[in-house]
């Protein structure tokens, strides 16, 4: 990206930032709680303290960038659909980490830890308030939109995206725990539907459709094209993530390498793996697989196997190839939206798959 759009990217996370900062500061005023309740603000706090942790806030910047599509002028709206976003997002990092049993998250504590923290004798109480937390940051993400000062039509669309979008999710989650049981290695195109529905929607797709609404376009107009704009944006930016757990650089990434094997998911990188190695080297890396003990030499090993035959060179490659159709299909929206937007819209994919962490 050049200079500007990279300023702008910059402009959109501080904003927001402020902006969600303010929201849970008034938040405790808004929800109506009874007054002898201590663990309400407890869980509004640790869902703040989750949400301004951190994250790149791309999904702003894409939603963004959709009303630039249509308008570079300012769009009522916008702020509610950020918020409404980034709170289907913590709703989604709290279940995840609950689900993965992960103990930290942006480099801090993950909300299920923080409550078994809290109540140590009271294992099934910290798992309720944990599901209970992120439950909320879901009903937040679309109340979020009803009181939104908007047109009655526009503000039904926004929270059609997002039921639409968490319900995609959702399934996305489980069809990602069913791929992990299947016996057989899952296919490329298993993988894809797995990212599709587990990211792609809520993460592209969703925020570019409440982009266009608040600018007044109609994203159902083209829904074909933006859906797979999003599912190729989405396999790229899955593919890179499993790329980096396995091939990446730890420093770099802030997080040691190898929580898919670790987890014994069948990520992209390890369905390759997987599907390119035979025995002595195949053994090794299904033993490894669901082994959390297994020692960061045991991940190197596997790193070793799995460049000899060539599986990083192999997703670098599809990463590459899914990135050009992806910028292929905005492309085509030169002429029907404005040029800056597309542009930066086209140089998205590349982005996704240069990045180190």
């Amino acid at each position: 990206m050049t200079e500007q759009p990279l300023n702008r990217v910059a402009g959109y996370e501080h904003r927001f930032n402020t902006l969600f900062a303010e929201y849970f500061d008034t938040l405790g005023t808004t929800l109506d709680a009874p007054s002898f309740s201590r663990f309400t603000p407890d869980c509004i706090e640790l869902l703040r303290d989750l949400s301004l942790r951190g994250g790149k806030r791309m999904r702003v910047v894409l939603l963004h960038e959709a009303a630039r599509l249509v308008t570079p002028e300012p769009v009522e709206g916008l702020d509610a659909a950020a918020l409404s976003v980034e709170l289907l997002q913590t709703h989604g990092l709290v279940h995840d980490d609950l689900i993965d049993d992960s103990a930290t998250r942006r480099g801090g504590p993950t909300t299920y830890y923080a409550y078994r923290e809290r109540f140590p004798g009271h294992p099934r109480a910290a798992l309720g308030l944990t599901v209970l937390a992120g439950d909320l940051a879901l009903a937040l993400s679309l109340r979020v939109l009803l009181d939104a000062a908007l047109p009655v039509e526009v503000r039904q669309a926004m929270v059609e995206v997002q039921t639409r979008a968490a319900a995609d999710t959702f399934v996305g989650q489980i069809v990602d725990l069913e791929r992990d049981f299947a016996a057989e290695v899952p296919d490329v195109d298993v993988l894809h539907d797995v990212a599709d529905h587990k990211s792609a929607r809520y993460s592209v797709l969703a925020p570019m459709c409440l982009g266009l609404l608040a600018a007044g376009e109609q994203p159902a107009a083209h829904e074909n094209e933006l859906r797979r704009y999003a599912r190729l944006v989405g396999v790229c930016g899955q593919m890179r993530d499993d790329y980096l757990d396995l091939f990446g650089d730890a420093a770099t990434m802030g997080k040691p390498t190898g929580a898919d094997i670790r987890e014994g998911r069948r990520s992209y990188a390890v369905a390759g793996l997987l599907s390119a190695v035979t025995g002595s080297e195949r053994r090794t890396v299904e033993r490894a697989l669901g082994d959390r003990s297994c020692t960061p030499d045991t991940i190197a090993a596997i790193r070793g196997i799995g460049e000899r035959h060539g599986v990083a060179t192999l997703m670098e490659a599809d990463m590459r190839r899914y990135a050009e159709q992806a910028r292929l299909v905005a492309e085509g929206w030169h002429g029907r939206w404005r040029a800056e937007a597309v542009d930066f819209f086209a140089a998205v994919p590349s982005w996704s798959v240069r990045r180190a962490g």
